[in-house]
């Protein structure tokens, strides 16, 4: 299957713009660890031309042409941009999959979300519309008061390279929707289809300098976007220590940021599956093969629909009983989804001791059953990581841990039918102790560590134990089991009986070194407005505070 590997340029102010030192960085295909384009590589000099852009257009006819011009106007684009995503579903899906080693069928599904992330952002900034001048009560009737959301301003943003379009998306359809203007800053590993965002705005006629697009090194054009004072917020989702530094730089200015960072997150598996059968859990059923989950199919688009497919469940759903999977498959399915390059990855596999053995038996046959191959390729369920930087860093990861002790139950290296290419294996690492760096430490790629617990609360105290707190999962029949842990787990997201669900309308964020600040929703939304408290005095009565000075 080929693609067309478009050759563009840095977009500013609406038009495609070259480098002003006419830098390019090569783009390497996982898959085959070959070059096969280029993209621009912006620098300081064009982060100043795409500041100035987005600030001409945010006060651009005192505001009316964007920034204060009624949501239902911008609504308008948003709509345009998704419906331009869903007709070019398949050139992107591609694109994504050649670039960055997703399997083809995990980016299309990612376009359908990014479509739907833009038609619920619209829905957002109409409901807008009518939140203006929202009145307030107060205790002195002489005295109104009314509230005013308002754009923040410009805005950078800096997505990684896991999810390269959809990770831009949930930052750049809030943004816009909300009125800002914006500068997207990609990663450099997986920039084609942000680039082909920015022919989508060209298309649908976005205001010039709405959107900005610069391809690049993080310290060439990341680095200045966060540090630069006509940048008015900083969104970023990537790594812990860069969250840091874009933290240490915003904090010179006060500048309001969001990070979205690393995570190393729990499964924890209780005693009480049964192994031999999958959970169970009530839903209402549109047909007999697919879960309604409340949701317009505008505004809909969720990973949950991408496990099912990926899952490919072996029992229909009938009735209001839909059977999940069985709990192996979640936890591999948490792991190794997108190729085990996930922030919210559940990379530590907490398992009663009394169902280890088996359980453990039954992953290894499910992770053994995992197709990899090129992402192009019919059913591929495991790509390559992203580049040969990732795929030695997950090597030693691996290496490390049987250094220190541990065993390698499964996997560990380069698959033997895959000779080129940055392929690794989906690996289960056993025999962990709470001090090894596998436990600790994010690897960002396919591999899970194993540990045994007996009790609840030696559960939860080995989920804690750790400086991340993104997400969790808790696979149990006992639902108020579920509730407790729910509750004791120190994450921003939990998940009960099912592992990586995400819905563009519920917050995203972490805890502890996983950032601060929420995604999607209106959280997400609420990220990229100002909330302006506007109080009138309505009595003709003098206040009366002062003595009046006396008449002459």
């Amino acid at each position: 299957m080929e693609a067309r590997i478009p050759s563009r340029q840095l977009f500013i102010d609406g038009e495609w713009v070259e480098p002003i030192k006419k830098k390019r960085l090569p783009i390497i295909t996982p898959s085959t660890d070959t070059l096969i384009g280029d993209i621009p590589a912006a620098t300081a000099e064009d982060v100043e031309l795409a500041v100035d852009a987005a600030r001409r257009a945010f006060s651009r006819n005192k505001g009316a042409d964007w920034a204060k011009a009624p949501g239902s106007l911008r609504a308008k684009y948003l709509r345009a941009i998704a419906a331009k995503i869903t007709e070019r579903k398949s050139e992107l899906a591609k694109l994504e999959a050649i670039d960055c080693g997703k399997p083809l069928d995990e980016a299309a599904w990612d376009m359908d979300d990014v479509a739907a992330c833009f038609e619920y952002f619209a829905g957002l900034a109409e409901a807008l519309d009518a939140q203006k001048k929202a009145s307030l009560s107060l205790p002195m009737d002489t005295f109104k008061c009314h509230i005013l959301k308002e754009p923040l301003g410009v805005v950078g943003l800096i997505t990684p390279w896991n999810y390269p379009l959809l990770m831009a998306t949930w930052k750049v359809a809030p943004a816009l929707a909300a009125g800002c203007t914006a500068i997207l800053k990609p990663s450099e590993l997986s920039s084609m289809t942000c680039l082909e965002l920015a022919d989508v705005c060209i298309e649908v006629g976005l205001p010039p300098g709405v959107l900005n697009i610069l391809t690049g090194l993080g310290h060439e054009a990341g680095a200045p976007l966060a540090s630069h004072p006509h940048v008015d917020k900083i969104a970023f989702t990537g790594s812990t220590a860069t969250g840091s530094k874009i933290m240490t730089a915003a904090a010179q200015l006060v500048k309001p940021v969001t990070l979205e960072l690393g995570g190393k997150s729990p499964i924890l598996v209780f005693e009480d599956v049964d192994l031999d059968k999958p959970h169970t859990q009530h839903v209402e059923s549109q047909t007999n093969h697919k879960v309604h989950y409340g949701l317009s199919n505008t505004q809909m688009r969720s990973n949950i629909q991408i496990a099912e497919r990926w899952l490919k469940p072996r029992t229909s759903c009938k009735t209001k009983l839909l059977k999940a999977q069985a709990s192996a498959e979640w936890t591999a399915f948490g792991c190794f989804w997108t190729n085990g390059q996930i922030c919210s990855a559940t990379s530590r596999l907490l398992v009663h001791e009394s169902i280890a053995a088996e359980f453990l038996d039954k992953l290894v046959k499910w992770t053994k059953n995992i197709k990899i191959s090129d992402p192009l390729e019919e059913g591929c369920r495991l790509g390559p990581v992203v580049s040969k930087g990732q795929y030695e860093k997950v090597l030693k990861f691996i290496a490390t841990a049987r250094s220190e002790g541990a065993t390698i139950l499964s996997g560990g290296g380069r698959p033997q039918h895959l000779e080129r290419g940055f392929f690794i294996e989906p690996t289960i690492v056993t025999d962990v102790t709470t001090s090894m760096q596998i436990w600790k430490e994010e690897v960002f790629g396919p591999v899970l560590c194993v540990k045994t617990f007996s009790s609840e609360d030696e559960a939860i105290e080995l989920a804690n134990d750790t400086q991340y707190g993104l997400a969790g999962a808790v696979i149990s029949n006992d639902l108020e089991r579920c509730e407790r842990v729910s509750k004791a787990l120190q994450a921003g997201i939990v998940w009960i009986n099912c592992a990586q669900p995400t819905f563009c309308q519920a917050p995203w964020g972490g805890i502890k070194r996983s950032g601060f600040g929420r995604e999607l929703g209106p959280w997400g939304f609420d990220n990229y407005l100002s909330v302006k408290q506007v109080t009138q005095y309505v009595s003709d009565e003098q206040w009366g505070w002062y003595q009046p000075p006396s008449k002459l």
